[in-house]
C-alpha cells in the first residue's frame, strides 16, 4: 500500500507536480503573511486571567499565531482575590477577597497543580521559629452558629463522630438529604467541563438542557423545602454557609448558589495567596502581555468586525498615557457595569444591570481574645474561632436580601496568631489574633471593643480603640458577588460579532472557579471560529505550515 502511494507520488505527471508545488509554495507564502490574531481582554481577575491562558493553548493545539493584550486597572493580577500584609510586613499575607477553593473546581486544582503552587488552608505564624507553617485547612477550628442570641450549633472543623452525632440529634435526616442534593445539582453543573456540554454558545440554554433551572429558579428556602430538608437545618446551617460565602439569607438567594455553598469537601488556598494561580495562568500563556493600571475606556466596532480600543495608563508617579489599538476579538472579563466602557455603536446584546452586595471586610490584629460575655457565654468559656451567623426563628429578612438581623454581622474569623513587629507602644514579638469579619455595614469600634470584652466607647464615628488593644486595622469594601436572586436566564456569552463577555455567569454561579470555566468557555469558542475561518479559507495548518485543502 505504501509503495503503491509512493509510486503514484513519483510518476506524477512533471507538469502537475510543478503545479502542486506552485501552489503549496503560494499557500506557503500566504501563511507567513497572515498576521497573528489580535486579542484584548479586558479585566486581569479569574475570568480575564483563564481566558487568555486557555487562548494560549487552544491556538497552540491548532497552530494559529496570536498576539493577546490583557489591560487591567488595578496595580495587581487577581480581581477579587487579593491580599493584604498585615503591618505591611510581606511574610503576612492575608486574604482580603476570595479566600479558598474546593475539591471540585477542577480549572483551580489543575491550575495550582501545574505550577507547583503550595496549598493550606489557616496558616499558623510560629513566633519562635519566626516560620510559617502550613496546617491542614481548619484543622483544630472550632465553628459555631450564632444568631444574635445563642450558638444554636458548635463543632470542630473536621466534623468529628460526636459533632455528627449532635448533629442528627438535632436536625434528624435534614443533613443527610442536603449532602444528596448537593451531589445531585453539582454533578449537573459538572457536566458543563466537558463534550457534548462544552463549549457552550448560551449560558440559559445550558442551564436549561442539563436541569439547574430547577435550582436556580427557586429561592434556596423553596428548593430545600420541595426536597424534603426540614426548616430548622435550613435555617439555621445552610442559611449561615449562605451568608459567609454571599452575604445573603436563604428566603431570597436561589437555590443554585445554595447548593455551592453546601460543597465544601477538600476546601484549601493558596498558600501566600490565591492570586497567584491567576499571575501564573498569565504567565504561562504564551504571546501574552499584561498591562496593569491601565483603563480601557472605549471600543469602536470598525467595518470590518474589529475592534479599536481606546486606553489609558497611569504610571507610579501619576504620569498617563492615551493610547487607541486595534485587535480582532475583544473579550470583557469584567462585571459589564462595572467597567466603564462606551461602545460604539451599542453592541447587538447588553448584558443587564446586576446588583451587586455591597460587602465590608474588616481586618484587625490584637491581644485579645473574644469574649466569652459578648455571645452570652460564661465568662471563661470558650468562644468559637470561626463564628458563622443566622436570622432567629422570630426574625424575617423584611425584602432584604442581606438583612444581618440580631447577629449584626455575618462572619468572624480568629484566623490565626500572628506576632508584633514592635512600635513605641507594643513590644516586638507580642503575640496577637488576627481577625477577619464580614458585615453589611462598617465595623465601628464600639462593635470592636464589645466582642473583645473591652469597654465600650461612647457613639462617636471618629473614635478607634487604643492601638494596646487594636494594633492593625484594614478596611475593604467589595462589589464581592451579585445577589444571587433567582432566575432561568442569563448573559450572553457573545454581545456581538467579536465581542465576548465571560461576566454573565456570575449571576449564576459566582465563584472564581466559574468565572475561570467561563474564561476557558470563551476561549474555546473564540479559537473554533478561528479554525472554521481558516476551513473556509480553504487552509489548513500543520506543524506550522500550510497545506492547501
Amino acid at each position: 500500500m505504501l509503495l503503491s502511494l509512493t509510486l503514484a507520488a513519483v510518476c506524477l505527471p512533471f507538469s502537475q507536480a510543478n503545479h502542486h508545488v506552485e501552489n503549496y509554495q503560494a499557500h506557503l507564502s500566504t501563511f507567513e503573511d497572515v498576521p497573528a490574531k489580535r486579542v484584548a481582554i479586558i479585566g486581569a481577575g479569574a475570568g480575564g486571567s483563564s481566558a487568555a491562558y486557555h487562548i494560549s493553548q487552544y491556538a497552540a493545539e491548532a497552530n494559529i499565531p496570536t498576539n493577546v493584550t490583557v489591560f487591567e486597572r488595578s496595580a495587581y493580577v487577581g480581581g477579587r482575590s487579593m491580599t493584604v500584609n498585615v503591618w505591611d510586613a510581606p511574610s503576612l499575607p492575608v486574604e482580603l477577597g476570595a479566600s479558598i477553593f474546593v475539591s471540585v473546581n477542577k480549572i483551580l486544582v489543575d491550575a495550582v497543580t501545574r505550577f507547583n503552587l503550595s496549598t493550606a488552608g489557616y496558616d499558623s505564624f510560629d513566633g519562635d521559629a519566626g516560620t510559617w507553617q502550613d496546617d491542614k485547612f481548619g484543622s483544630g477550628d472550632f465553628i459555631g452558629i450564632w444568631n444574635g442570641d445563642e450558638f444554636v450549633f458548635t463543632g470542630s472543623d473536621d466534623f468529628g463522630w460526636w459533632d455528627k452525632t449532635k448533629l442528627v440529634w438535632r436536625y434528624g435526616l435534614a443533613p443527610l438529604r442536603t449532602v444528596q442534593l448537593m451531589k445531585k445539582t453539582v454533578g449537573k453543573f459538572l457536566e458543563m467541563y466537558a463534550a457534548p456540554h462544552f463549549p457552550f454558545k448560551s449560558l440559559s440554554d445550558k442551564a436549561h438542557e442539563l436541569g439547574l433551572v430547577e435550582a436556580s429558579a427557586a429561592t434556596g428556602e423553596e428548593f430545600l423545602r420541595k426536597n424534603g430538608i426540614g426548616e430548622k437545618f435550613a435555617r439555621e446551617v445552610v442559611q449561615a454557609s449562605t451568608r459567609v460565602n454571599y452575604a445573603q439569607n436563604l428566603p431570597m438567594i436561589n437555590g443554585l448558589i445554595t447548593m455551592v455553598c453546601m460543597a465544601t469537601d477538600g476546601a484549601m488556598a493558596v498558600a501566600g495567596g490565591n492570586w497567584q494561580i491567576f499571575a501564573n495562568m498569565l504567565k504561562a500563556s504564551s504571546n501574552t502581555s499584561a498591562h496593569l493600571n491601565t483603563t480601557v475606556s472605549a471600543l469602536t466596532k470598525q467595518s470590518d468586525g474589529s475592534y479599536t480600543l481606546a486606553h489609558k495608563t497611569t504610571t507610579a508617579n501619576g504620569v498617563s498615557t492615551t493610547q487607541e489599538e486595534r485587535f480582532d476579538s475583544v473579550i470583557i472579563a469584567a462585571p459589564y457595569q462595572f467597567a466603564d466602557l462606551a461602545i460604539t455603536p451599542e453592541p447587538e446584546h447588553v448584558p443587564d444591570t446586576v446588583p451587586y452586595v455591597t460587602l465590608h471586610v474588616t481586618l484587625f490584629t490584637s491581644p485579645h481574645a473574644l469574649s466569652p460575655t459578648a455571645f452570652n457565654l460564661q465568662a471563661g468559656a470558650r468562644v468559637p474561632q470561626v463564628i458563622l451567623t443566622t436570622l432567629g426563628a422570630d426574625e424575617s429578612p423584611r425584602g432584604s436580601a442581606r438583612f444581618p438581623g440580631r447577629a449584626g454581622f455575618f462572619s468572624i474569623s480568629d484566623l490565626r496568631r500572628v506576632r508584633h513587629p514592635g512600635s513605641a507602644a507594643i513590644p516586638a514579638g507580642r503575640a496577637e489574633h488576627l481577625y477577619k469579619v464580614f458585615s453589611a455595614e462598617p465595623l465601628s469600634a464600639a462593635f470592636m471593643a464589645k466582642i473583645l470584652g473591652r469597654p465600650e466607647p461612647l457613639e462617636d464615628e471618629e473614635y478607634e480603640l487604643p492601638e494596646t488593644d487594636v494594633s492593625w486595622v484594614y478596611r475593604k469594601v467589595w462589589h464581592s458577588y451579585p445577589y444571587e436572586f433567582p432566575r432561568v436566564t442569563f448573559d450572553e456569552v457573545r454581545l456581538d460579532r467579536a465581542l465576548w463577555y465571560t461576566g454573565g455567569i456570575e449571576p449564576f454561579i459566582s465563584t472564581m472557579e466559574t468565572s475561570a470555566l467561563m474564561g476557558r468557555n470563551v476561549a474555546r469558542l473564540v479559537v473554533d471560529e478561528w479554525e472554521e475561518e481558516e476551513l473556509k479559507m480553504g487552509r489548513v495548518r500543520e506543524g506550522g505550515a500550510e497545506q492547501a485543502l
